[in-house]
């Protein structure tokens, strides 16, 4: 039978819920943004797609699930393995996501004349499949044994059935030793290392390019490399949020693993994991604040769905809202 919820508990699925509302409709109106606006069809604002679309399936999938976790059901081993592994693919799709928006940023101001010609459509589409393919199978290692099964077993006695039951918690069936050495270590921390570099080679090439004025795709060279900063910038606040919201969860895992006898307090790991799935509802704001495209392209949606306007008058609004920035 159940145990009732506790008020910490009710506290904790009310934060969850908000989180789950404000980043669903958030990422939702980006990818609808992307597919009404025209200006928002190349390569990068495809990989914003791809992050976005993880994103929802955070709020939508991820945070039900880690309620049901933190409620903690008596369950199958197996059965709450499958209940903790989508949030580890979500995580490196949006890290891989990521990475291909820095590479993405990188080629365009490396090579502005060929970049058209190399990034192609089909070529990002491509990369966006490997990204989902490889966090399939990143999120997924633990189903295919690396877990916390055989640990459980030589401690517990099973009930006399096939079935292993257990409560079912995070840190019960995925195994720490997999959080840390191959999820952080090999698929969190480089990844996030070499985005640092991409970004810090992109603003140097962008402050090179300004000073001399060299010639590219743009009639204005000063302009074309002018939004190429400005959107640099945005990216790497995007991806700057990300590692803000993920590390503190990864550093307890550290300290849980490197130091089993430091007591972590609750209410850090409760901060930590808000964090995380806080990340998933920024996006949507960063680009809104930050990125005109998208800017425009939410007053357009705003206009013509919610306050019935006409199409006409949503792009009128539109044009004088870009006028005004």
């Amino acid at each position: 039978m159940a145990h009732p919820i506790s008020a910490f508990q009710a506290a904790y699925i009310s934060i969850e819920v908000l989180i789950a509302l404000v980043s669903v409709p958030g990422n939702i109106l980006v990818i609808w943004a992307v597919k009404m606006n025209q200006a928002l069809r190349d390569a990068t604002f495809c990989f914003i797609v791809s992050l976005a679309v993880a994103d929802v399936a955070v709020g939508a999938l991820v945070i039900p699930l880690a309620i049901i976790i933190n409620i903690g059901p008596q369950t199958e081993f197996y059965s709450c393995l499958m209940v903790a592994c989508p949030v580890l693919i979500l995580t490196e799709s949006s890290i891989l996501a990521l990475l291909a928006i820095a590479v993405d940023r990188y080629l365009r101001v490396k090579i502005p004349v060929r970049y058209k010609s190399v990034v192609t459509p089909r070529r990002a589409a491509v990369a966006i499949a490997c990204c989902w393919i490889v966090s399939f199978l990143v999120g997924l290692t633990p189903m295919f044994g690396w877990n916390n099964l055989s640990k459980m077993r030589r401690t517990q006695e099973p009930n006399g059935s096939q079935e292993f039951v257990i409560t079912c918690q995070f840190e019960t069936v995925i195994s720490m030793e997999y959080m840390v050495y191959f999820n952080f270590f090999v698929w969190v921390l480089p990844p996030l290392l070499l985005m640092l570099l991409i970004y810090l080679e992109v603003f140097n090439l962008i402050r090179k390019q300004l000073n001399k004025k060299v010639s590219s795709s743009s009639n204005d060279p000063q302009k074309y490399y002018g939004k190429e900063l400005k959107i640099a910038k945005s990216l790497a606040l995007v991806l700057f949020l990300f590692a803000l919201s993920w590390l503190p969860l990864h550093v307890l895992n550290c300290i849980t693993l490197f130091c089993p006898s430091c007591k972590t307090p609750h209410i850090l790991t409760y901060i930590a994991i808000f964090l995380t799935h806080g990340n998933s509802a920024m996006n949507p704001i960063v680009y809104a604040f930050r990125i005109k495209k998208f800017r425009t392209a939410f007053l357009q949606i705003w206009n013509q769905y919610f306050c019935c306007k006409s199409t006409k008058n949503a792009a009128g609004s539109t044009t004088e809202a870009e006028q005004g920035n």
